[in-house]
């Protein structure tokens, strides 16, 4: 019989009632029934009752009155059915038990500081400090296991595709596209640096110059940035890139990756749009507010603004004047909010620029709102009609520049969904959104791109860079998920003129361009052909699937939100020497 172990813990069933087995595993819970002991015994398989009975083997139920939960231990006995009444159904192994012959304690195991066999709420840092123990609890364990299972849907698919997997290296020259970079100090060249890539984009557009044809990918990728939900400083995403692309060929690609795989990994879930829906940005801001619009549910902003531009709220007025506009949001239902709600509404507004919220709400015999009296009756009469509002709901209106007015009434859509209970966890609403511009332009008033500065514009649009740039659409391309970007692409400029230009418009000097992307110009010089492609957060993607409010629950290993690792307490200081030989030195 092998030393530690016959089956796994999720293997047992009534098949083998009579067979002696060997099993090994953690004290998941131990019961003390006056006289018999029970222990769920726990690996990463699942779980078996093991039960010490002293008419059976005193001497193991003597051990087993020592035995503490975390304890690993290793025991042989007969398998049994469980008698009547005490069938567990939630586990694998509920219909049988294992009665223990002789039992070896591996190792003891302090008290945890926290319980392992509950899904309690803990302290974060704590869980991220004794990570080793928060990844043996079943949830956690399970996040990391369907995980694996993504990847390699995903490599299978790929693979099947044709698409050939290529390692880019980690540390790589300093070529700023957009976030800042970690630093890696050269020992072997003093005063020089590597950074760590904040994705292989030019990587990919190198391998497709070196006629690789298609590309995949599942890279790290790092990027020095303040911490939130759904971003670490070191992350995962799938790639791919493709030689002689036409848009449509990289979205066929991802779609079918996705419809194909994600009734797969997630069975009980319902593919809302099948194939994806599609939406260009101009629509997606106009009707909801965001690039990334939740489509799980309607609720679509209103434009309102020809019919309130002569009218006599001011507010509203005024910002179809500038050449802003006025959105209307209709909520069903929501003439039930309290004034606390609509104040924490206006409050969300202005986090995103608003100057307020304006709002009627429709009771039965009149419409409530501080505004009717600047608008009058009829006209307000009109808007309700317009947005179909009836008694019981609320009408929300933004008015401002068009970005500003439709971020803020889209983040205000997304936060009465909530309230409403409209965003059904077990509903995936893919879809593209596609025509991003390819530019938008910062409070300095200097153009940045959208993307990023490799993405090509539309050929129809290529005349508007020598005139009006800023309206300039791109062979751009997001896939999102239920409110959530999941990924983005292009088709990607392969002219070192175009490349030129753009670099140009962005203000970076041709010494600039030359000195940071020199050897992407050069490459272009060589019989570049047309390519294009798209990157996938993994961690994202894995997060909507299990259901979990953060990427830390997806990742073996994260950081903290203050980027540290507090399980290995990084950053730490160095010793200096070593320092030294690293061709730094520190100021405090």
């Amino acid at each position: 019989m092998h030393k530690y172990r016959t089956h796994n813990l999720n293997e047992l069933s009534k098949k083998d009632v009579g067979s002696k087995v060997k099993l090994s595993g953690w004290v998941h819970r131990r019961r003390d029934h006056g006289g018999l002991i029970f222990i769920d015994l726990r690996d990463r398989d699942g779980f078996t009752q093991i039960v010490f009975d002293p008419d059976v083997a005193k001497q193991a139920l003597e051990i087993a009155e020592t035995v503490r939960p975390e304890f690993v231990l290793t025991v042989e006995g007969e398998v049994r059915a469980r008698p009547d009444g005490m069938v567990n159904k939630n586990i694998a192994t509920g219909e049988i038990e294992v009665i223990v012959n002789s039992v070896e304690i591996l190792n003891k195991s302090q008290t945890p500081p926290f319980e392992i066999d509950q899904d309690k709420e803990i302290n974060e840092d704590l869980r991220l400090k004794y990570r080793y123990l928060d990844l043996r609890k079943e949830r956690i364990q399970q996040n990391i296991m369907f995980r694996h299972k993504v990847m390699m849907a995903i490599r299978e698919y790929f693979d099947k595709h044709d698409f050939t997997e290529v390692e880019t290296p980690i540390l790589i020259k300093g070529t700023p596209e957009g976030s800042r970079e970690y630093l890696v100090p050269s020992r072997l060249h003093a005063g020089k640096f590597y950074v760590l890539p904040q994705s292989p984009q030019q990587l990919k557009q190198l391998l497709m110059v070196a006629g690789f044809d298609k590309y995949f990918q599942i890279a790290r990728c790092f990027r020095d940035e303040d911490q939130r939900g759904d971003r670490q400083p070191e992350f995962t995403q799938f790639e791919i890139e493709m030689s002689f692309p036409e848009q449509e060929d990289i979205l066929n690609v991802i779609e079918n990756l996705f419809l194909e795989i994600t009734p797969k990994l997630v069975p009980h879930k319902k593919l809302l749009y099948t194939p994806f829906r599609r939406l260009t940005w101009q629509e997606a801001m106009e009707n909801y507010g965001s690039d990334k619009p939740d489509l799980r549910f309607e609720m679509q902003l209103i434009d309102i603004s020809e019919d309130v531009k002569d009218s006599g709220f001011s507010v509203f007025a005024d910002a179809v004047k500038k050449g802003g506009c006025v959105k209307a949001l209709r909520v069903e239902g929501g003439g039930e909010f309290t004034r606390k709600e609509i104040d924490e509404l206006t409050e969300l507004a202005k986090t995103y620029k608003a100057k307020g919220l304006a709002y009627i709400m429709l009771e039965k015999d009149e419409l409530r709102s501080p505004i009717v009296k600047f608008l009058g009756d009829d006209l307000a009469q009109k808007i309700i009609k317009k947005v179909g509002a009836k008694v019981g709901d609320i009408v929300f209106f933004g008015a401002d520049k068009f970005k500003i007015a439709c971020e803020s009434l889209g983040q205000v859509r997304l936060a009465v969904a909530a309230k409403l209970g409209l965003q059904d966890k077990d509903v995936l609403a893919y879809a593209w959104v596609y025509n991003f511009p390819m530019f938008e332009e910062g409070e300095d008033g200097k153009l940045a791109a959208m993307h990023h500065p490799f993405t090509r514009p539309l050929d129809e649009d290529i005349a508007l860079l020598d005139t009006e740039p800023i309206k300039a659409r791109a062979v751009a391309y997001d896939v999102i998920l239920n409110g959530n970007e999941l990924g983005g692409g292009s088709v990607r400029i392969h002219e070192r003129e175009l490349q030129s230009k753009i670099f140009e418009l962005m203000g970076i000097s041709k010494k600039d361009a030359e000195h940071r992307f020199g050897h992407m110009l050069e490459a272009f010089t060589f019989g570049a052909p047309p390519h294009g492609g798209l990157a996938c957060g993994l961690d994202r993607f894995v997060m909507l699937l299990r259901d979990e409010p953060n990427i830390r629950e997806v990742i073996a290993f994260p950081k903290n939100q203050s980027a540290q690792d507090l399980m290995l307490g990084a950053p730490s200081e160095m010793p200096a020497e070593q320092v030294a030989e690293a061709n730094v030195k520190i100021i405090k």
